[in-house]
């Protein structure tokens, strides 16, 4: 797995072990780095002993560079080829000032190398480093194993984590939303607190309906800009059963919400999919959502705002784009399949099949030539990932869960857009889900990443979240989780 990081690198080093250590994991991480895409901000043999930190002065060398370079950096990496030196790690991440994840690594002893030209003790020093860590307030993350080699695969496999972390840190930090329309009435469950995602960082933006209607009126349907989308739509997935007018029409809304959401920096949406947009532009804007998603900018339907949190979460650690479903029907008798649906607007990253359709579900009320927009295709089978983030207004917190299973091909006669999913001990996780009162709305992306997900909410953004079927290898965690 490529990836692509910029990451602050603290290496521990005490004088009296032997320099080698440090020399050589200064020229296995430069590897590793090469290999994940990773750019490493450290301080270089030139500015201190070894490019390592061990004195107060070392400490404030560190502390300054990461300090410098705090816009660019994602999260910092404390390497402990040896025992290294707890305060001079401490006092480096002290004085960086830096509110980015950190994860610390120790390297192992080899049982025949015990002897003063190869010794490490990192084993003992990595306890001692995260006892100053928490000392300082410092929040870290751990590896799988106590001490791992920088070129084990578990240990790269630690650091992609780590990255995925990172990422969902830092974009949840500074996102912007804009919720286009207002909440279905009949839709209490998207409603969600904008103060408490204030508080997070999360900004919402919002645009009434009839201002989009009003500018896409304006606009002609031979414009250029307009046949041009028309074109992009019908590229995007199969449109031979869309009357050419509603393409027109979805076209327009797609260009004024563009124009929005560049105006406001905006990178993701809400919107409210019916029944204005039915009944008085004749069209669902499905097609639209799906495309937004596609290219990163992910877009739930029915304004849940909470939703596309989830949906921005899950991308960010997977890199792919994510959709909102709804937890919809069991799989026959099968308790641990179910099936995911939305009528829908799932990015074309989860449907080969992708083609143009109408919602007819939202038809019998609305009239189904006003639906003219929905997509319909199966998911094949595959990994996923699933989650939910929420505004507890009760108690005045952000919670969350995530969770992962796998696609299947198991048969399924529907229309929309939909998915038969297994997952573990799925009857446990609907209890959960019930008891704390979370929405039937989930986000799904199409790889496995609840881990970092987990971590990056529960741990550092400290919202209360729950990992399902959490894997007993990972490191345990601080309280901020779920009652189960």
């Amino acid at each position: 797995m490529k990836t692509s990081a910029t990451l602050g690198v603290i290496l521990g080093n005490r004088d009296f072990f032997p320099d080698v250590l440090i020399t050589e994991a200064r020229r296995d991480l430069t590897k590793l780095f090469a290999d994940l895409s990773v750019e490493p901000i450290w301080l270089s043999p030139q500015e201190s002993k070894l490019g390592a930190v061990e004195t107060w002065p070392d400490a404030q060398k560190c502390g300054e560079l990461l300090r410098r370079n705090c816009e660019r950096i994602d999260g910092i990496l404390v390497c402990l080829p040896n025992f290294g030196d707890e305060k001079g790690v401490a006092d480096s991440l002290r004085l960086a000032g830096l509110r980015v994840p950190v994860l610390v690594q120790a390297c192992p002893d080899d049982l025949d190398q015990f002897g003063l030209d190869r010794r490490r003790d990192a084993f003992c020093g990595k306890i001692s480093v995260c006892n100053n860590l928490r000392q300082y307030g410092i929040k870290y993350s751990l590896t799988r194993d106590h001490t791992v080699a920088i070129l084990d695969p578990r240990f790269r496999n630690d650091l992609i984590r780590f990255i995925q972390i990172c990422k969902v840190v830092r974009g949840l930090s500074g996102m912007r939303i804009g919720a286009v329309g207002a909440r279905p009435n009949a839709f209490n469950t998207t409603r969600c607190s904008e103060k408490l995602l204030e508080a997070a960082g999360i900004t919402v933006n919002t645009i009434d309906l009839s201002e989009v209607f009003g500018e896409a009126a304006k606009i002609g349907s031979e414009d250029a800009r307009v046949r041009e989308r028309v074109e992009q739509i019908r590229a995007y997935a199969d449109a031979s059963a869309a009357p050419y007018d509603s393409i027109v029409r979805m076209a327009k809304f797609a260009l004024v919400v563009d124009d929005w959401m560049r105006s406001l920096s905006i990178t993701a949406t809400a919107v409210q999919c019916w029944s204005s947009l039915q009944k008085n532009l004749g069209v669902n804007v499905c097609t639209i959502m799906s495309m937004m998603s596609e290219q990163m900018l992910p877009s739930a339907c029915e304004v849940d705002i909470a939703g596309v949190v989830g949906m921005y979460a899950l991308q960010l650690a997977s890199g792919r784009p994510s959709a909102l479903v709804d937890w919809n029907n069991n799989y026959g008798g099968d308790a641990e399949k179910c099936v995911f649906f939305h009528c829908g607007n799932w990015a074309k990253d989860f449907l080969p099949d992708i083609r143009i359709a109408t919602a007819p579900i939202l038809g019998t009320v609305l009239g189904e030539e006003n639906t003219v927009g929905a997509l319909e295709g199966r998911t094949p089978p595959g990994p996923v990932t699933f989650g939910r983030v929420s505004t507890d207004d009760l108690s005045g917190s952000l919670c969350a869960y995530v969770g992962e299973g796998e696609f299947t091909a198991d048969p399924l006669k529907t229309f929309g857009t939909r998915a038969v999913v297994h997952v573990q001990d799925l009857p446990r996780l609907m209890h959960i889900l019930c008891q704390n009162g979370f929405e039937h709305h989930a986000a799904m992306n199409g790889s496995h990443c609840a881990a970092a997900v987990a971590e990056a909410l529960g741990h550092y953004l400290g919202w209360r979240t729950y990992h399902h079927n959490r894997p007993r290898d990972l490191p345990p965690l601080g309280k901020a989780c779920l009652s189960t």
